[in-house]
């Protein structure tokens, strides 16, 4: 089984804020513990990219930046590029908090930019309240994509397939080419990024079913463990963004389903030939100052040498 992307030392940093601070929520609910980090080929960790030559901020210089957790691999390789340290080093100023906790953050001006998934219908009302604009940038590619036991005989399925499972039209296998069997569709929490995802790519929560409570899954790597013990029925379905699954928390008992007959790939994410495309975004407050360290850094995010680095980090960059 590959070995988990575990963010040991950033686990043990949020549980001291979360217990000093208490900032809400279990801000690392969705990164496993145990294990050594690894690269993108589940070799062990680079001391992350150079100094990056257009721009350098010292540690008390850097932006507030949060974000979710399936970002904090980009934003630690960003830290360690701008700031001229080596990617251990770095991750003691880079503290994310999950995706609507960061989305609370920007909005109360604790924080100065944060990257992740696209807005919630209540993180834009949750701004609108506070009287505030977001700003949604996309800064990496993404693919949000689909999962189940690897011992499922199914290899792909139509984007109508699957919009039937969830919106409980589609109740067996059987109907998709599988074995007789009831489906066991998981889902993530309101407001989680995978449940965003969700209803902004694929079902609206106008259509999707109501899940039980014990299909739904808190934490966006147990919805991965969920799917992969189930060796008996092989019943089971989940769902979540590419860069996670595949490089962050990792199983061999699962495997990623074609949709219209493309796999999920970082080639074919790259291209948009995958057809649930999305990406990574910053968002920044609109009234964020146009000067300010913040914006600086969301320029040469943008830049080519911002997008070599989050290519590094292994994320898939933009315009291609």
């Amino acid at each position: 089984m590959k070995r988990k992307s575990a963010l040991c030392f950033v686990l043990c940093l949020l549980l001291v804020v979360g217990a000093l601070f208490g900032c809400g929520g279990d801000p690392m609910e969705d990164v496993k513990p145990g294990g050594d980090q690894q690269g993108e080929q589940g070799t062990p960790e680079s001391t992350g990219p150079e100094a990056a030559e257009g721009l350098h901020f010292t540690p008390e210089e850097y932006p507030r930046v949060d974000g979710s957790t399936a970002t904090i691999p980009l934003s630690e390789y960003f830290g360690a590029a701008l700031m001229g340290l080596p990617l251990e080093e770095a991750r003691q100023y880079i503290l994310h908090n999950t995706t609507h906790n960061a989305y609370v953050n920007l909005i109360n001006g604790e924080k100065d930019i944060i990257f992740v998934t696209y807005p919630s219908e209540e993180e834009f009302a949750l701004a609108k309240e506070a009287g505030i604009e977001l700003e949604v940038v996309p800064v990496v590619s993404e693919g949000f994509v689909f999962f189940v036991n690897g011992e499922n005989p199914v290899e792909e399925l139509t984007f109508d397939e699957i919009r039937g499972i969830y919106s409980g039209e589609i109740t067996n296998w059987s109907e998709v080419g599988g074995d007789d069997v009831d489906i066991i569709p998981y889902q993530r929490p309101v407001n989680s990024g995978s449940q965003t995802g969700m209803y902004e790519l694929v079902i609206g929560p106008d259509e999707i079913m109501a899940a039980p409570e014990e299909q739904v899954i808190g934490a966006m790597g147990e919805i991965i463990d969920a799917v992969a013990i189930y060796d008996d029925d092989r019943a089971s379905i989940g769902y979540s963004y590419y860069y996670f699954v595949k490089d962050m928390w990792g199983d061999d008992n699962i495997k990623l389903l074609a949709v219209d007959g493309i796999a999920p790939d970082k080639d074919t994410i790259s291209s948009a030939e995958y057809p649930i495309h999305t990406a990574y975004y910053a968002v920044l407050r609109s009234d964020e100052p146009e000067d300010s360290n913040a914006r600086r850094l969301l320029d040469w995010i943008l830049s080519p040498e911002g997008q070599e680095v989050a290519q590094e980090a292994g994320y898939v960059k933009l315009g291609e």
